[in-house]
C-alpha cells in the first residue's frame, strides 16, 4: 500500500469515527429525535439513492441528512450537489453539512413541518424526497401527517423514499392514497434495514 493511500484509508476511518461520535452523542442528547446511534451505511445509502432518477430535472428534497452518508450516495449517483435541498434539525449537523456540501442548500428546521421550513428554499417542486428520518419514534397521525404534507411539494409520480429497521410500513398505509414498493434487506446494515418507496396513486 502506498503512503498516500494509506493516508487516504485514515482520513476515511477518522471520519468514519467522528461521525459515529457524533451520532451517538446526538441520541444521547435526544433519542426520539436521532432515532440511531450510527450513520446509514454506505450500502443502504447507495440503495435509498438509487430510486432517485439523476436523469429527471429539478430539486431533491432530503430530510434528516444527519452527517451525509445519503448525500453522499446521491451525489454518486449523479445528482448535481447544487440540486440539493437538506433539512436537518440539529445545528450541529447543518454545520457539518454545509462544510461538506457547500453547494447544496441546507435548511435547518423542523422536517415534520416541512412547508413551513422550505418556505422561500423550495422554489420548484422536487423530483424525490428522501427521508432518514426515524418515522416510527412518532405516532401513526404525524407519520402519516408528513406524508400527506410532502407529496403537493413533489411532481407527480415523485417517490418518497424511506429506510426502516421495522418488517412494517413506516408510514401507515390504510386510506393513505400511497402506493409503495419495499426492498430487500440491507444487510450490510447494522441493524438490517429495508427501503421504502411510496408513491401517489393517480
Amino acid at each position: 500500500m502506498t503512503a498516500e493511500k494509506l493516508r487516504s484509508r485514515v482520513s476515511e476511518a477518522r471520519t468514519k469515527l467522528g461521525d459515529e461520535a457524533r451520532f451517538i452523542k446526538s441520541w444521547i442528547d435526544d433519542p426520539l429525535r436521532t432515532g440511531s446511534v450510527t450513520p446509514s451505511s454506505p450500502a443502504l445509502a447507495r440503495r435509498m439513492a438509487s430510486f432517485v432518477d439523476p436523469e429527471q430535472p429539478g430539486p431533491v428534497i432530503e430530510i434528516g441528512p444527519g452527517t451525509g452518508p445519503v448525500t453522499e450516495a446521491l451525489i454518486e449517483r449523479g445528482i448535481d450537489e447544487s440540486r440539493l435541498i437538506l433539512v436537518e434539525y440539529s445545528p450541529e449537523f447543518c454545520e457539518l453539512l454545509r462544510q461538506r456540501f457547500p453547494h447544496a442548500t441546507v435548511v435547518q428546521g423542523d422536517a415534520y413541518a416541512l412547508s413551513k421550513t422550505l418556505a422561500g428554499h423550495l422554489h420548484e417542486k422536487a423530483i424525490a424526497l428522501v427521508s432518514s428520518l426515524p418515522l416510527f419514534t412518532r405516532p401513526p397521525a404525524t407519520r402519516t401527517a408528513l406524508a400527506r404534507e410532502a407529496f403537493p411539494l413533489l411532481v407527480e409520480g415523485a417517490p418518497f423514499i424511506q429506510f426502516t429497521y421495522s418488517v412494517i410500513s413506516p408510514i401507515p398505509r390504510k386510506g393513505s392514497g400511497l402506493k409503495a414498493f419495499v426492498s430487500d434487506w440491507v444487510l450490510r446494515n447494522i441493524p438490517p434495514a429495508r427501503v421504502w418507496v411510496y408513491r401517489q396513486i393517480r
